[in-house]
């Protein structure tokens, strides 16, 4: 999922410089979103609640 999130911030990246606001920002959300769901696993993981196998 990692992955996921660094090719959308790329994505978004690439379409800021080259003056697409409306792609850049949709990556950017789909990025925002996967962190957030990233964070949740983590934290969940973290204390707890998911054993690690």
């Amino acid at each position: 999922m990692l992955k996921w999130i660094i090719i959308l911030l790329i994505i978004a990246a690439a379409a800021s410089l080259l003056g697409m606001p409306a792609l850049a920002g949709a990556a950017a959300t789909g990025a925002r979103i996967l962190i957030g769901i990233v964070l949740i696993i983590f934290l969940l993981i973290l204390l707890g609640v998911f054993a690690v196998t």
